[in-house]
């Protein structure tokens, strides 16, 4: 069946929004995504009919449980986990992290390393860096290739071999939209025995995860940014779950994904989650099992953005002023997501931010918390970067819209 992209767009209310007689245009994605009709109803669903603690005899509180039991079950189908019971559920990515990195901490010692990315949104570092101080740990770092905007990896077995414990990298740059090679850093920490700890939260909405392929001990990603409200879930290998001490109460559950959800948990978000896993799996419903749907889904979706994507660079490189960060060979098209990120010579990323604001097109100037690369290249000093970042409900003619004001932006300095 072929991507409607239009039929796609009738689920989203916001798409529709005007502000005058202008429509809007959303290249914010990275940041977060608009939600179908569906997950808006579940939200609300969840108040009227769920609206209690879990653990009672009483038809809301199971209504919750089934709410939290279905949700955990969706996302072990989206990022491919053989148990429901080794996702849990929290507020946002970097409180998870944050959380996280006092667990892990806890089975580190004084002396021991561990491996950080350059690469990286500041919530896989800043934890990871905190955790370091606390236990007086040492911290190597992976630096990014400012000419080819990869990962160089030629140091993690070094690292490894001398004996790091832990290593943390992102799936894909939420600045740079490059694909970083995960598979093969959790394959080399697997040989020597290292826990890894991937942010998924930029890849997730772009791409199939399969963490039993990746080999990854911990995967993160937020739902906000697969199309559903403001809540984080992640994938603790089982094993590893049953060795890490969580953080419950006394008289809270002491075992599986229940002893790190401390307290009540946003069970309408948890809802809307489920609503946004379902309407994924709604775009590749011709397959058979929610994975394999999951899986056509997602095969629709990025053909559509990696077309997009590579109509967003073709156009500024033929405007010819503007200067991409992030991969530009079209024979690399697979290593990076449909995030683009531009400076210009002349123009600051906020003034360029402000035309775009002043045609409502929607997207963001400044780090995106993307410190580390951002420094590597330079950029921190002088702004920060232009990003433009694509989902599948955009289309062709928005790009070209984009394309046009900053075109015309160009034009008013020739």
């Amino acid at each position: 069946m072929p991507f409607d992209v239009t039929a796609v767009r009738a689920q989203f209310p916001a798409l529709d929004l005007k502000d005058g007689a202008r429509p809007r245009i959303y290249l914010d994605g990275p940041a977060g995504t608009q939600v179908p009709h569906s997950v808006v109803s579940a939200v609300s669903d969840c108040f009227v009919t769920a609206n209690a603690n879990l653990g009672g005899t009483f038809t809301t509180s199971q209504n919750a449980a089934a709410i939290v039991a279905r949700c955990r079950a969706s996302m072990a189908d989206m990022l491919g986990a053989k148990t429901p019971e080794s996702i849990i559920f929290g507020a946002n990515m970097t409180a998870l992290t944050k959380q996280l990195s006092y667990t892990i901490g806890a089975h580190l010692k004084r002396g021991d390393s561990i491996v950080l990315s350059r690469m990286d949104h500041d919530a896989n570092i800043s934890p990871w860096l905190d955790m370091a101080q606390r236990e007086a740990l040492d911290v190597h770092w992976l630096d990014l290739d400012i000419n080819t905007y990869q990962l160089k990896l030629d140091a993690l077995e070094t690292h490894l071999k001398a004996g790091a414990k832990f290593i943390a990298a992102g799936y894909a740059s939420n600045v740079l939209g490059t694909v970083n090679d995960v598979s093969t850093i959790c394959a080399m920490a697997n040989q020597y025995g290292a826990i890894t700890y991937i942010d998924a939260v930029h890849y997730a909405p772009h791409g199939l995860i399969d963490v039993g392929a990746l080999g990854c001990a911990m995967l993160v990603c937020s739902a906000y940014k697969f199309y559903g409200p403001h809540c984080a879930a992640v994938y603790i290998e089982p094993e590893l779950l049953d060795r890490l001490n969580g953080w419950p109460l006394r008289p809270a559950p002491q075992h599986g994904p229940a002893k790190f959800e401390s307290g009540t948990m946003n069970h309408e978000c948890i809802a809307g989650t489920h609503a946004a896993l379902d309407y994924l799996k709604g775009l590749g419903a011709e397959a058979g099992t929610p994975r394999a749907q999951l899986a056509n889904a997602f095969e629709h979706i990025t053909a559509h953005e990696q077309a997009l994507v590579w109509q967003l660079i073709g156009g500024l490189q033929s405007i010819g002023d503007f200067k991409i960060h992030g991969i530009t060979d079209p024979s690399s098209e697979y290593q990076r997501t449909p995030t683009v990120s531009i400076t210009h010579d002349t123009f600051s990323p906020q003034a360029i931010l402000n035309a775009l604001t002043q045609a409502n097109i929607f997207c963001w100037a400044g780090h995106s918390y993307a410190i580390e690369p951002l420094g590597q290249l330079g950029l921190l000093e002088t702004g920060g970067v232009l990003r433009l970042g694509i989902a599948h409900y955009n289309m062709q003619q928005e790009i070209n819209q984009v394309l046009n004001v900053l075109s015309e932006i160009c034009t008013e300095i020739d």
